[in-house]
């Protein structure tokens, strides 16, 4: 199992310490850093700033919203990150949650999965440059149907470094996951546990049947999971409750969360019901409250560094995950390091 590091999203500024943090993974030789995007921070300005400090270790982005850039557009950015890193950049994308689709960027939400596919499409056409880039679908036309009518079919002007440039897909639901394998060449998980790895080794294997493109010997699953080194390991999750409280209460409505079935799908959809219902009504802190630490231990290794060398050794290591994403400051990335490789 590789190792990388989720340097994520800013909250209210740029978090302290990732430049060092990102040094520090590179120098160990990890396999990756990864940046991504909500509503605030962009995931490509950040990932060419801290990788321009970098020699080795791959960046990716976890994830580009496909709302916030046409896919020429992401294609686009895709050739000059490639470029500019000499080859080591790995474009994931993904389709977000009707909030932020509709909510920001104002693009509509509705067939997320078809407009994935043709949104690859496009990206795999203009990484061969072998012709004019053009598609005719529901989501996107090139040329534009209408309009001034002057639309003319390109090829990009930058020969690309790789036309076989890595691309992954965030996603949590088991078509999505399964369109991963089919289409892409890594998986994004989020909020990934042991107890759901047979559930997803099954949509793998469908996308991998109708795909053709690998299989999991060549398929990459650079799982994001939280590590909370601590004696206590309820302290230890502590930590952890808060983002799961926002994401299963309040990252989407009753009945469209797709992190709250991620959850359901472990067995934890009483909890997850009443964690959303405090949540949607205000109160945050009960919400909080009402996630027990070992739903946390479902989907993070927290606790004693004995206890989560013996379970990263043990059950997570069993599962599909190829690569462990982990996010943190520089002491964890050697700790982590140093408990992996020491």
């Amino acid at each position: 199992m590789r190792l990388g590091l989720m340097a994520g999203y800013w909250g209210s500024g740029p978090p302290a310490g990732a430049l060092d943090a990102i040094k520090a993974a590179d120098e160990l030789g990890w396999d990756s850093t990864w940046t991504a995007e909500a509503y605030g921070s962009d995931a490509l300005t950040p990932l060419a700033w801290w990788g321009a400090h970098t020699e080795n270790i791959g960046l990716g982005t976890a994830i580009m919203q496909m709302s916030a850039r046409t896919p020429t557009a992401a294609a686009m950015a895709a050739l000059s990150m490639d470029h500019l890193s000499n080859g080591r950049f790995r474009l994931g994308i993904g389709a977000s949650g009707p909030q932020v689709v509709e909510g920001w960027y104002g693009q509509p939400y509705p067939r997320p999965l078809e407009r994935t596919r043709e949104y690859v499409d496009v990206i795999r056409q203009v990484l061969a440059r072998e012709a004019p880039v053009t598609i005719d679908g529901r989501h996107y036309q090139l040329p534009l149907e209408g309009g001034a009518g002057l639309g003319k079919a390109l090829k990009p002007t930058v020969h690309p470094l790789r036309s076989d440039l890595p691309i992954y897909l965030a996603a949590e639901g088991p078509k999505n996951v399964a369109l991963s394998a089919e289409i892409c060449d890594g998986w994004l998980p989020l909020f990934f546990g042991p107890k759901a790895d047979g559930f997803y080794r099954d949509a793998l294997s469908t996308g991998f049947e109708a795909g053709g493109r690998h299989t999991f010997e060549t398929f990459d699953v650079a799982a994001s999971v939280p590590i909370v080194p601590h004696e206590d390991v309820d302290v230890a999750a502590s930590f952890i409750k808060p983002m799961i409280a926002l994401y299963v209460g309040g990252m989407g409505a009753k009945g469209a969360n797709f992190h709250f079935d991620v959850f359901a799908r472990q067995g934890w959809e009483d909890v997850c019901h009443i964690v959303q219902d405090l949540y949607l009504d205000g109160k945050k802190d009960d919400a909080i409250a009402a996630i027990p630490t070992e739903m946390i231990e479902d989907i993070a290794l927290v606790g004693p560094p004995e206890k989560i060398k013996d379970e990263l050794l043990g059950r997570w290591s069993e599962t599909c995950i190829t690569t462990l994403l982990v996010s943190g400051d520089v002491n964890l990335v050697r700790q982590v390091d140093a408990l992996v490789n020491g």
